[in-house]
């Protein structure tokens, strides 16, 4: 069954059909035609994972991203990160970088923080006289740091995969986050000195970037909220979903007063369409699941690493190799709800904590989105700066060496994240 799954998946992915469809298809005629399961029962397993109550996290967060992205707290945040670190070398690109920290503890989405800052920074940095490519460079790298700073899309499917606490997940993601802001920080500061960037030259005083702080608290304080009623155990990751809608609300009509019955249907329209993409996905693994688990593909893989490589480094060091290819290739999403039955079976036999395994693959899942030939930031950056994803790579490579470094410490070294 497996066999023939994976060759029409592969089969309908180079006709070009998109992963959730290719995943249904391929997975019900391994099940059905050649698994012999009824047909009635293959719905069911698509259907299955949909009726999970912790999967509501995933329309609330970003509903609740799209209503504080959309409006007036957009441009104070950048206000804010242009204030903290604009006028230094390479500052307008730390601005991105700075900007999608932020953004990410808003949106949790890689793909929504490319396009909403993509589209307002890259043309600001050419007008400043910042390569095209550089700038979406930057944009296409620093939007992945939204897949570990709460609330993080990708950390919610592997807790659904892994059944580990979402709330340990999110608090194991802020420093590797934080890590790849300050590397992507660093890069930026030695290409502006080294290329000679433009530099903002205004005089910005402590005052200016207290102001500018107090005016983009708001979206400052969402991670904290989070990650804070989380651990405190004051609410389910799902009811924090539900406030965190609640306080963009509250802080779009109240504070910013920019809340439009338009915006609101858009954030609404945003918000269902990426939902049932990712749901979509959800459905469609969870039939995979049930045929790799029916041939015990799963554990079958974890003994042959064991047999073979022996030593959980060298374990390691091939999950994240395996990890890196596929992320090439496939969406975030799809990636880990594939890979996720497997590398948990093979941690659970080398003893590795699962906390670390989610950062892992949330890590090297989100590098394959700013790397060809199927890089969805890459592409999304691409587009709006008007240049060749070639051009774009080929300044990509100090901001993949600085990924790597962040990966290898979290690998290698658990106590970063383990705490």
């Amino acid at each position: 069954m497996t066999l023939t799954m994976i060759l029409i998946f592969f089969a309908l992915l180079v006709l070009a059909l998109p992963v959730g469809y290719a995943l249904i298809i391929s997975a019900s005629v391994a099940a059905i035609f050649v698994g012999g399961m009824p047909a009635v029962a293959a719905v069911v397993k698509v259907f299955q994972p949909t009726q999970s109550f912790p999967l509501l996290a995933i329309p609330f967060f970003m509903l609740s991203g799209s209503l504080m992205m959309g409006g007036e707290l957009g441009k104070r945040l950048i206000h804010f990160a242009t204030s903290l670190v604009g006028r230094f070398h390479g500052g307008l690109g730390q601005v991105t970088v700075v900007g999608s920290t932020v953004f990410g503890g808003v949106s949790g989405s890689a793909v929504a923080e490319a396009s909403a800052l993509g589209a307002m920074l890259i043309p600001w940095q050419k007008r400043e006289g910042y390569p095209g490519a550089f700038s979406a460079s930057v944009t296409a790298s620093s939007s992945v740091i939204a897949g570990l700073i709460p609330p993080s899309i990708p950390l919610i499917l592997f807790a659904t995969v892994s059944n580990q606490s979402i709330a340990s997940l999110f608090l194991a993601g802020v420093l590797p986050g934080l890590l790849l802001c300050f590397g992507f920080m660093m890069t930026c500061y030695l290409s502006g000195r080294l290329r000679n960037f433009p530099r903002l030259m205004d005089n910005i005083t402590f005052n200016d970037i207290l102001q500018a702080t107090i005016k983009a608290a708001p979206a400052l304080l969402m991670p904290a909220f989070i990650v804070v009623l989380l651990r405190a155990g004051i609410a389910t990751p799902t009811e924090v979903s539900v406030l965190a809608v609640a306080y963009g609300l509250f802080v779009s009509s109240v504070v910013y007063r920019d809340l439009t019955p338009k915006r609101f249907y858009e954030a609404l329209t945003h918000t269902a369409i990426t939902t049932g993409v990712v749901m979509l996905v959800i459905a469609a693994s969870n039939l995979v699941g049930f045929v790799l688990t029916m041939e015990s593909i799963p554990t079958i893989v974890a003994e042959w690493a064991l047999e073979t490589l022996k030593s959980p480094i060298m374990i390691i060091l091939m999950m994240n190799l395996i990890m890196l290819m596929v992320g090439m290739f496939l969406d975030l999403p799809a990636a880990i709800l594939l890979l996720g039955p497997t590398f948990v079976a093979i941690a659970n036999a080398i003893g590795l904590d699962l906390v670390q395994l989610g950062v892992m693959m949330a890590v090297n899942l989100s590098i394959g989105l700013f790397t060809p030939p199927v890089g969805t930031t890459l592409f999304i950056s691409a587009a709006i700066s008007r240049e060749s994803v070639g051009r774009i790579a080929k300044e990509l490579w100090p901001f993949y060496m600085v990924a790597i470094a962040v990966l290898g410490l979290i690998s290698f070294v658990p106590a970063v994240i383990i705490y």
